[in-house]
């Protein structure tokens, strides 16, 4: 499968994913819209919002006592199921990139289709590596 395929299967994937989103929320929003959902302290405003439900998010969650869960998954069950490079020991990149776009756990075909994506587009442009090495070195502290 060529990269432009890769990219087009993915593509067709997510489609009707995003189409049926975007009428679920507008659902959602049409009918639940000025409904209250939380009270915010000033010291939780300073805080970071810590404990505040303020965001609706599909792709990942952070819990103060489990952690970080992305697509309902812990690392730890992500660590198992997701796939990885032959004699890996920990999972590629790609499968979390696959699973947070599309909702999905990904078969190893779905990550070598998005490994040969990304390869297709890894080199930098000659002005994109000039310009970046004509940075002082103090640029960023």
């Amino acid at each position: 499968m060529s990269c432009q395929e890769s990219l087009a299967a993915l593509k067709s994937k997510l489609t009707p994913k995003v189409a049926a989103m975007r009428d679920e929320v507008k659902g959602i929003i049409k009918e639940h819209g000025q409904k209250k959902i939380s009270e915010v302290t000033i010291e939780q405003a300073y805080g970071g919002a810590r404990s505040v439900k303020c965001m609706v998010t599909e792709t990942s969650a952070l819990d103060p006592m489990e952690g970080i869960r992305f697509r309902g998954f812990s690392i730890p069950e992500l660590q198992e199921k997701l796939p990885r490079a032959k004699g890996g020991q920990q999972p590629l990149p790609e499968g979390l990139f696959y699973l947070v776009l599309t909702g999905e756990l990904p078969t190893d075909a779905d990550v070598a289709a998005i490994t040969k994506a990304w390869r297709a587009h890894e080199d930098l442009p000659a002005y994109v590596t000039k310009m970046l090495d004509s940075l002082p070195t103090t640029t960023h502290r």
